[in-house]
């Protein structure tokens, strides 16, 4: 019997995922101050994001005690809620796809 017919297959990889870098409200609260913007290249200059990091996902873990204006490429609505009731927004930036090649 051939090799490939022997071998058990297991699982599946979808080579379309695209996985976010979480970040939770607790961290922005200790990172940045009240009034500022948190977007992609703010996160990167603090050093909480790596260079090659293209989506974000901000979660909800955490007290958030400052107005924060936050541009993520997702978030969660635990998130979402605690930014509102902060007195802050949150704004989605597009993620971009890549086109099939």
């Amino acid at each position: 019997m051939p090799m490939p017919r022997r071998i058990p297959k297991r699982g599946f990889k979808n080579p379309n995922r695209v996985e976010a870098f979480p970040i939770n409200v607790s961290l922005l609260d200790k990172m940045f101050d009240s009034g500022a913007t948190v977007d992609l290249e703010t996160l990167r200059t603090k050093g909480i994001v790596p260079k090659l990091v293209e989506t974000v996902k901000i979660l909800g873990e955490g007290e958030l005690t400052k107005k924060l204006t936050v541009k993520a490429h997702r978030a969660s609505e635990t998130a979402k809620s605690k930014i509102a009731a902060a007195g802050g927004s949150f704004t989605l930036i597009e993620t971009r796809v890549a086109p099939k090649a």
